[in-house]
Parts: structure tokens; C-alpha cells; sequence
């Protein structure tokens, strides 16, 4: 069964409000922790959580200086509130969970604090259900070795031995600091095997790189 009850992509609401934050990609099924503190995003999680609870994740497009309104890149996606709970100062502390991926139609005329865009999921069907493919979890293994080996990171091995796939990859792909592009190339993937082979071609590529703080 899907995720909270969306079944198809006819389920799921043709507009959401947009939270663009480099560097940040969900997947389905994924979680994603967030400290809200901007007013314009505190009202949008008071929005969300007075309606369909969703959000749509999405980064900004790469190359570009203007913060406030930033373009975006075409693809991100809808996760809905699961947790949240607000801090004495005021802030929200927040996790979304993942449901589908969504491309942008077209944005919205700014009737709000924040951006909200028409989007499709038609694209993305198959995230409703868990993804199923063919990995190969000991070449995925060695590579993430080498990368953690060459950064000094660690990594608790029988936690990754122990992983659904799906999990794992994705987990990874987040984890990791590639940059903003390449994680948007993770996220746009058709499939699991090719999110994977991606992510091998990622930490094989990063394994002789200099140390970079994990996210």
C-alpha cells in the first residue's frame, strides 16, 4: 500500500508550497529533518499543517547569485510533515517524509509569504510504491569504503550491511557532500539501478578527494 493513502499521482494536490534549499534532496519514502526559522517558511509550515500537510522540497538551479527569489531546478519533491514540534525561540523543527517526486508547470503568482508552484507527478508514478531493482550491493559497498576510507569519515558498516536497498541508496546520496548539482542528478534518476550506478560513479570519482565535513 502507498504511503499515507496517495495511490496514484490524481491523489496528490496540483499545487504546493515550494521550500528551495541548496543542497537538500528528499526521496520517497526518505526523511528529511528541517530547522524553520525564516517568517516567510513558519508560515508555510502553519499552511501545511492546517491543510494537506505536504511541502515541496527543491533546490535552487545551479550558477545564479540572487538569493531572495532564486530560479529552481525543474524536479524536487513533495514531502508530507510527520513530525514536528516548536522551539522557545520560536523555531519549528520539522521532518518530512517523502511521497513523490513532482516536476514544475508553472509558479504561482505570490499571493503568499512563499513560492508555490502547479506541478506534476505523472512523470513520477512509480515512487507510490517501493522501488525494486537489481543493485549490486558489494560493488555499491566497496565504493562507499574507499570514499569513507579516503575522507576519514566512519561509517557503521553493519547498519549498511543491514539496510533495505532502497534505503540505502538513498540514505547515501543524501549523506554524502556531493555537491548541489550532483545531488539533483541523484534525485532525477529514472530508477533505483540508475540512481545507483550514479552514486557508485559519485563515491569512485570523490575517493581521492580531500576531506569535506558530512552534512
Amino acid at each position: 500500500m502507498s504511503a499515507f493513502g496517495y495511490r496514484k499521482p490524481a491523489d496528490l494536490p496540483q499545487t504546493l508550497p515550494l521550500f528551495p534549499l541548496a543542497g537538500a534532496i528528499l526521496f520517497p519514502r526518505g526523511v528529511l529533518p528541517l530547522n524553520v526559522f525564516e517568517p516567510r517558511y513558519l508560515n508555510m509550515v502553519d499552511d501545511a499543517l492546517g491543510g494537506e500537510r505536504l511541502i515541496g522540497m527543491i533546490q535552487p538551479a545551479a550558477g545564479q547569485d540572487d538569493v531572495a527569489t532564486p530560479r529552481l531546478t525543474h524536479v524536487g519533491t513533495a514531502g508530507r510533515i510527520t513530525s514536528f514540534s516548536e522551539t522557545d525561540d520560536g523555531r519549528y523543527l520539522i521532518t518530512l517524509t517523502g511521497v513523490c517526486r513532482f516536476s514544475i508547470e508553472q509558479e504561482a503568482p505570490l499571493l503568499r509569504p512563499y513560492r508555490q508552484a502547479r506541478v506534476a507527478y505523472d512523470t513520477f508514478a512509480d515512487d507510490l510504491r517501493p522501488a525494486e531493482g537489481r543493485i549490486d550491493r558489494e560493488k555499491l559497498r566497496h565504493a562507499l569504503r574507499a570514499y569513507v576510507d579516503n575522507h576519514g569519515y566512519e561509517a557503521d558498516w553493519s547498519a549498511v550491511d543491514d539496510a533495505p536497498t532502497e534505503a540505502l541508496v538513498n540514505t547515501v546520496s543524501v549523506v554524502c557532500p556531493f555537491d548541489p548539482p550532483a545531488k539533483q542528478a541523484l534525485l532525477e534518476a529514472s530508477s533505483l539501478e540508475d540512481r545507483c550506478a550514479a552514486l557508485i560513479a559519485l563515491l569512485e570519482w570523490g575517493a581521492d578527494d580531500g576531506p569535506r565535513p558530512l552534512q
